[in-house]
């Protein structure tokens, strides 16, 4: 079983294994870009770049003529571009990973093990993302507010909070505009009878009707 697993099918060898190679990086492609779409939020664009990045990181090392070192090393640059120009996050660098460790297993002919890994880590990412989702509180939001600067912010919203919220943190608290206002971050749970657009109201009419920003915390925050 094992051996059948390891069997190393030599690309260069004949233009058929060139194809079955590619062929199969393809159709893994497609299987690591589907995974990371059911699993996380995430753009066309990125769910692109899983499906081509098997074939590509194949090629490298199918040109680099046995010289591993070298095609690998040349593969991981080009797939760490991405993370030079934009943020991404944890899941993003796993799949990206995910897809660099198929192309070069099937660049250096392991097809099937290449397919065996496939499945166990989108068998893996499927199991962890549900499990995590049951875990998650849905009713926390991340709230920020701007406030005039001669404002009390650790006492003027204490009631509204204790209103609709079944727990609140104040997360961090600065000053904007050379100093005039202040930006205040709670990480807060909602009451289950509780109403968003009410909630922000009553918080418009505390502070002067400025800026009121509600949102889930995984949207804002960038996992590393």
């Amino acid at each position: 079983m094992l051996e059948n697993i390891f069997r190393v099918v030599k690309a260069t060898e004949s233009v058929q294994n060139c194809l079955l190679c590619l062929g199969v990086a393809i159709i893994l492609g497609i299987v690591i870009s589907y995974t990371h779409k059911a699993t996380t939020k995430t753009t066309q664009n990125f769910l692109l770049t899983l499906g081509i990045l098997p074939v590509l990181v194949e090629v490298i090392i199918l040109l680099a003529s046995g010289q591993v070192e070298v095609s690998l090393a040349v593969a991981g640059a080009f797939s760490l571009v991405r993370f030079r120009s934009m943020p991404g996050n944890s899941k993003e660098i796993v799949s990206v990973f995910w897809a660099m460790a198929i192309g070069s297993a099937l660049g250096l002919g392991y097809i099937w093990l290449s397919v065996v890994v496939t499945i166990v880590v989108a068998i893996l990412m499927f199991v962890y993302t549900s499990v995590l989702n049951k875990s998650v509180d849905n009713s926390q939001r991340r709230l920020k507010i701007v406030i005039p600067e001669n404002l009390d912010y650790d006492e003027v919203f204490k009631d509204l909070l204790k209103k609709h919220t079944t727990k609140y943190e104040l997360r961090k608290a600065k000053t904007t505009n050379m100093g005039s206002t202040y930006e205040l971050t709670y990480l807060i749970s909602m009451k289950k009878d509780s109403r968003e657009k009410q909630f922000i109201d009553e918080i418009r009419i505390r502070n002067g009707n400025m800026t009121v920003l509600l949102e889930r915390p995984e949207l804002s925050e960038v996992e590393l």
